[in-house]
């Protein structure tokens, strides 16, 4: 299963949440926000773990969905 990564609309900004993360992240930018949980996401799949990031708009809408497989040759 997907280690879930997500991002969403925060009291000041965009968070991202994820279990692989001690604490959630905050950015005043929702593409920043986004392109630090899809980089979070690469690093995880380079390790071998599989990784779902999901992208949440204001409303509380799904606005993307990416996944990232583990890496075989990963060890």
């Amino acid at each position: 299963m997907a280690l879930l990564i997500s991002v969403a609309p925060a009291e000041q900004g965009w968070s991202v949440r994820s279990e692989a993360l001690e604490a959630d992240l905050t950015f005043e930018r929702g593409g920043r926000a986004e392109a630090a949980a899809r980089d979070l996401a690469s690093r995880l799949a380079a390790s071998g773990r599989s990784a779902e990031v999901r992208v949440f708009l204001r409303d509380g809408a799904e606005a993307g969905r990416f996944l990232h497989p583990a890496r075989a040759w990963a060890s």
